[in-house]
C-alpha cells in the first residue's frame, strides 16, 4: 500500500474497499465526483453512500458524511465505536471532523487527496494528539482503481 502508514490491509478490507468502488461509480454515473464509503461494524454495512452535493444541492454531501448519517440512523447513536470507514479517497478536513466525532475506529482509503486529504497527505487531523480522538488509518488501499476513476472523471470534464 502507498499511503500514509497504518495497519496492514485485510482481504477483507480489500472487499470493503470494493463496495466503496462500486458506489463511487454510481456517484460517477450520476454526474458527480466519483467517491463511494462504507461504514462497518462487526462485519455489519451501517451506513453507505456516495458523493451527491451537487444532486442534492448540499454542500456537506460527501459520501463520508452521509455514510456517517445513514450509520448513527441504523445504530442509534452519534458515536460509532469499534467502526471501520471505507471510502476511495483521502477524508478532506470536513469529513475527519465529522469521522473524529463519531469515534470511528478505523478510516481506509484508496486515493490521496493532494489537495485537501486530512489523514496525511496534507494534513493529519485523524491523528492529531490535540484533538480528544484518534482514528487508525491506512492509506493507498486499491488507490491506483481509485485514482484512476477520478482522474477520468476529471478529464472527461476539461
Amino acid at each position: 500500500m502507498d499511503g500514509p502508514p497504518g495497519e496492514v490491509s485485510t482481504d477483507e478490507d480489500l472487499a470493503w474497499m470494493r463496495r466503496a468502488l462500486e458506489l463511487a461509480r454510481s456517484a460517477e454515473r450520476a454526474g458527480e465526483v466519483p467517491v463511494g464509503a462504507v461504514l462497518v461494524r462487526d462485519g455489519v454495512v451501517l451506513g453507505q453512500a456516495c458523493n451527491s452535493p451537487v444532486t442534492r444541492h448540499d454542500p456537506t454531501g460527501h459520501a463520508e458524511i452521509l455514510a456517517l448519517r445513514a450509520a448513527g440512523q441504523a445504530a442509534g447513536n452519534y458515536r460509532l465505536p469499534g467502526s471501520t470507514l471505507y471510502v476511495t479517497l483521502e477524508p478532506c478536513p470536513m469529513c475527519a471532523g465529522a469521522i473524529i466525532h463519531a469515534r470511528v475506529e478505523r478510516v481506509v482509503f484508496g486515493a490521496p487527496d493532494p489537495k485537501s486529504g486530512a489523514a496525511g497527505t496534507v494534513m493529519d487531523l485523524l491523528r492529531s494528539p490535540e484533538l480528544n480522538h484518534r482514528c487508525a488509518v491506512e492509506g493507498g488501499v486499491l488507490a491506483e482503481e481509485a485514482g484512476g476513476l477520478l482522474r477520468a472523471f476529471f478529464r472527461s470534464r476539461r
